[in-house]
């Protein structure tokens, strides 16, 4: 006979079993934000989840800032890869399930987070969506005895617990008079419509460095994580990584895998891709699906957007690959040299520079005509020091004549040019571009680039106007673009330098036999 089944004991050992599963799942997710990720999916979004490596990347350098390896985090990722789930929702939930005792630096409930995005409705979706993940089963049979969400503190735009944390939500440029934060994270600074405007940008810029850049309750271990898809050069990402990089670390994740902007970062982590083009989730974004991107977006938003430069590959109108090298250590014997200013004369920061490049045009050892880049500056000046300076660059670089746009503060620049200068030999004359805009005037001469005729040396100010060149037209300035298409349409206009196709148009032109002009049918009248 079987013995008697002892249902309390099997009800005590299925309890015991279920709490072991439990206390290892709960340790498998605190040790893991990439795992606690997934175990909370489904109180953050309805749709399936879909794992991705880089969200487990995004989630080691979150896991190191909670650990106070990384004080300064900028993340650049596509739009819809899940990032607001993961930085914005799952991670201050999964700090706050941290254990006390771990005293991590910003480990644990005691943590106040501040997030910011570029409209105040997304900062609540995700307050939103934390406190639901918070207050769900799943979360509370976890760590639900570690903290408890204060009654007279708990709406949508901030809500506090009882160890002393508290997430606040506001918008980009919204009032932060008195509040702070532990961890400030600043999701999506800018619409991405939005971010074509100079205005939108500089006033994104200046809440960070003027609000946001004060706000950290410790500023000795407190951390900022901006999470962001690149919009502009200038926008908060190139804003800051321009200012002081070293302080930051930058975490940069394209769509399709450039082997030569491979990121890699100070925790040890390097993007694990190897295939030239290697989609980032292909899983969720395949071949098909980043194509009609591509084409829905156009070559400049898919640049900033999805490969997280906000250029096309190699530049846009005049793209990188096309200028040549000049490795002599002087230049070469120039059969014409020009020199090109467009002038905004002013001492004012916010407005325009002045900009002059300098070109001298070349034949090689085939007798090939080439241009080289031989100087650039750009500066703000008033225009006495504008016109001093210009003289100095014409004559150091022997130039035969200087072209300056005939606009109105142009006309005042050649008239105290011709009055300072009359006597030197180079010329100047001004130069109408009639109805031609930038980006016409910039498509006239880019087939000398694409045909290889334009050099420049390795220096830092040829880096300039190369790095402005490839950027135009979303480039914060074009002074150095103006003044390079005004000088190569000069000399394309005037004959002085050709492109193959027409020099050997003209040599076949000129062999050609054409006979005796024919004699009249009848004679003269």
């Amino acid at each position: 006979m079987n013995a008697p089944v002892d249902r309390a004991r099997l009800i005590r050992l299925a309890q015991a079993t279920r709490e072991l599963r439990l206390r290892q799942d709960r340790r498998r997710c605190e040790e893991s934000l990439s795992e606690f990720l997934r175990g909370a999916w489904r109180y953050i979004d309805p749709s399936p989840y879909v794992h991705g490596w880089h969200l487990d990347a995004i989630a080691e350098h979150l896991q190191a800032v909670t650990d106070g390896d990384i004080r300064r985090l900028i993340i650049n990722v596509p739009p819809r890869t899940s990032k607001s789930s993961l930085v914005s929702v799952a991670w201050p939930a999964w700090v706050w399930a941290q254990p006390a005792e771990d005293d991590l630096p910003l480990g644990g409930a005691k943590v106040q987070f501040l997030f910011a995005s570029y409209a105040q409705s997304l900062s609540m979706r995700d307050s939103v969506k934390m406190r639901r993940l918070i207050m769900s089963p799943w979360y509370r049979e976890r760590w639900g005895r570690r903290f408890s969400l204060t009654g007279d503190q708990n709406a949508k735009v901030r809500f506090d617990n009882d160890r002393g944390g508290y997430r606040l939500s506001t918008s980009v440029g919204g009032s932060l008079t008195g509040e702070g934060a532990a961890v400030i994270v600043v999701d999506d600074p800018n619409n991405a419509i939005e971010a074509e405007s100079d205005a939108v940008r500089q006033s994104t810029v200046d809440w960070w460095d003027n609000a946001l850049s004060t706000r950290l309750n410790d500023p000795k271990t407190g951390a900022y994580v901006i999470i962001m898809q690149r919009l502009h050069e200038e926008d908060l990402t190139g804003h800051i990584l321009t200012a002081n990089h070293e302080d930051w670390t930058h975490l940069m994740l394209p769509m399709r895998y450039e082997a030569d902007r491979c990121c890699s970062t100070g925790i040890g982590w390097a993007d694990p891709r190897e295939v030239e083009g290697e989609l980032l989730c292909p899983e969720r974004f395949g071949d098909a699906e980043v194509r009609s991107l591509e084409r829905v977006l156009g070559p400049y938003q898919f640049a900033g957007q999805m490969q997280q430069r906000p250029e096309p590959k190699g530049g846009g109108i005049f793209k990188r690959e096309w200028w040549q090298e000049w490795a002599e250590k002087t230049f070469p014997a120039c059969n014409y040299i020009i020199a090109s200013l467009d002038p905004a004369y002013t001492e004012k920061q916010e407005n325009d520079y002045s900009g002059l490049t300098v070109w001298g045009a070349f034949a090689d050892k085939n007798r090939n005509p080439k241009v080289i880049l031989m100087a650039a500056w750009r500066d703000r000046l008033a225009v006495h020091d504008l016109v001093l300076k210009v003289a100095k660059s014409c004559n150091r670089f022997k130039v035969d004549r200087l072209l300056v746009e005939a606009k109105a503060s142009g006309i005042s620049v050649m008239q105290e040019l011709r009055r300072l200068f009359g006597s030197e030999p180079w010329s100047v004359e001004g130069v109408d571009p009639k109805r031609l805009d930038k980006t016409a005037r910039a498509y006239s001469v880019q087939p000398l680039f694409s045909d290889g005729m334009i050099y420049a040396p390795d220096r830092e100010w040829a880096d300039m106007v190369i790095d402005e060149m490839a950027t135009f037209p979303r480039a914060s300035h074009d002074d150095l673009v103006d003044s390079a298409t005004q000088a190569l349409r000069h000399l394309r206009m005037n004959g002085i330098i050709q492109r193959a196709e027409e020099v050997s148009a003209e040599i076949t032109d000129a062999m050609t036999h054409k006979g005796r002009p024919p004699m009249p049918l009848y004679g003269a009248v």
